[in-house]
């Protein structure tokens, strides 16, 4: 094992051609979406008024374990990928752990992030079924960034709903998405009416990607042409982000590893539902029993501290229900730099998953986060987003135990993008006048005491 290239790629015909659906193989399937008027499940002809008629049905599908990758989407694909995995040896040397540490890079693209594997999917659907433009939220503006390249690229309009914190935080992530052709505007909004509907119920809110979902959905279903598209928690996502895992594990492979603990960061699900798709897999199937690890921010704690209920979406209520690990549509994060963390709720599969044991979760405040960063970026060179910097934290606690311990396990984590365009975040950090904000026991149950009742 020692022997392991500093970085290993996987060449061209290595690359995966099909994404995969691990659904498919999950014993206890998701629970499906509920049409808030009816209690009912959300049936195609449903929700064709908001997404692209192709994803509605990979949306849908819980059977199909493999989805071809259509030939322009896996072409647009080479720009990028495959995406390297990288062995940590100068992490390791300095952590003087036994643990072997393998982190997956997905930032080598001008978006900067993982988000570019689903964008261009979506867009490409949107494209062959004749629309005009599409309608997204975006929290730290990863997703925004790469659904504006990929819509550039598919001739698409883009408008992007940003949460106005990050809006704020973040005016370079903004211009490369106005650079691509998007429009963006910071949420809540007086645009739209779910926008003036918030903005009336909370004065001054820095906003929530749960109410830029409901602005987003709003424009979508009310201009002619267009549909919406989510960057995380659906399955339709989780599916194109399987690319990640994939990859990894033919990595992998090519040295004869399996991985003790895979960890991802985890907001809505897409990376690290990506990430651990065959790990998962091959857990459920009895084939290798990995550790598999989410992490979240303290902030905005749905796993480790949330209820696994229905619950909407989106804060405007506009969305289908939902069941997962939530701390209420209602709940607004304290406005901090966790970026595309801030979300109330976790995708359906992953709250399944979670809930029948098969993964564990932890929560990390934003100051041992960007502590994290700074030694990785130090010791490995990368400037972490802060979103990938919560599994970087976790990696390195556990290296630390095997440290403790002598065993030499294998990690591997999901680096899912730069930090380049958070530096306003590790300004805060160095002056010191960056804070953790952990909610308190009664904030999260007065957000869950509005729960639908279903």
């Amino acid at each position: 094992m020692n022997n392991i290239p500093y970085k290993t790629y996987l060449t061209e015909d290595e690359m995966p051609k099909a994404w995969y659906n691990l659904r498919a193989d999950m014993i206890n399937k998701p629970a499906p979406l509920l049409n808030p008027g009816t209690l009912k499940p959300m049936t195609a002809e449903e929700l064709a008024p908001v997404f692209c008629d192709e994803l509605v049905k990979q949306e849908l599908d819980d059977t199909t374990a493999y989805f071809d990758i259509p030939d322009e989407v896996f072409n647009f694909y080479k720009m990028y990928r495959p995406a390297p995995l990288v062995r940590a040896y100068c992490l390791e040397e300095k952590l003087k752990t036994p643990a072997k540490i393998f982190y997956k890079f997905e930032g080598n693209n001008t978006s900067g992030s993982h988000k570019l594997n689903s964008a261009i999917a979506q867009a490409y659907y949107a494209k062959k079924q004749g629309l005009k433009g599409v309608t997204t939220e975006t929290g730290a503006g990863q997703w925004g960034t790469a659904l504006s390249m990929a819509c550039s690229y598919m001739d698409l309009d883009c408008k992007v709903y940003m949460v106005k914190v990050s809006y704020e935080q973040k005016p370079f992530r903004r211009e490369v998405m106005r650079t691509y052709g998007a429009s963006v505007t910071p949420s809540p909004s007086m645009s739209t009416e779910v926008g003036k509907k918030i903005l009336e119920a909370h004065p001054g809110t820095t906003g929530s990607l749960g109410c830029a979902i409901s602005e987003a959905v709003e424009v979508a279903t009310t201009t002619e042409g267009y549909r919406y598209v989510l960057g995380s928690v659906l399955n339709q996502v989780l599916l194109h982000q399987s690319i990640i895992g994939l990859e990894t594990e033919a990595a992998l492979n090519k040295y004869g590893i399996k991985p003790d603990i895979v960890i991802g960061c985890a907001g809505g699900g897409s990376n690290l539902g990506g990430l651990i798709a065959p790990f998962m897999r091959d857990k459920i199937k009895g084939i290798h029993d990995a550790r598999i690890i989410a992490v979240e921010p303290s902030s905005c704690p749905s796993l480790t501290r949330g209820k696994y209920a229905y619950d909407f979406c989106d804060t405007g209520m506009v969305c289908p229900l939902a069941k997962m690990y939530t701390l209420g549509s209602n709940y607004i994060p304290a406005p901090n730099h966790a970026g595309g963390l801030r979300y109330h709720g976790m995708s359906s599969t992953l709250s399944q998953l979670y809930d029948d044991g098969l993964m564990e979760a932890v929560s990390v405040p934003q100051t041992k986060v960007f502590e994290a960063a700074e030694m990785f970026a130090r010791i490995e060179g990368i400037l972490p987003a802060p979103e990938s910097s919560h599994a970087i934290k976790v990696a390195i606690d556990e290296a630390l135990k095997c440290k403790e311990t002598g065993e030499e396990k294998t990690i591997v984590f999901g680096l899912t993008g730069t930090g380049y365009f958070d530096m306003y975040a590790y300004e805060a950090f160095h002056d010191k006048t960056m804070e953790d904000y952990i909610p308190t026991d009664a904030e999260i149950a007065a957000s869950l005491a509005s729960l639908p009742n279903v």
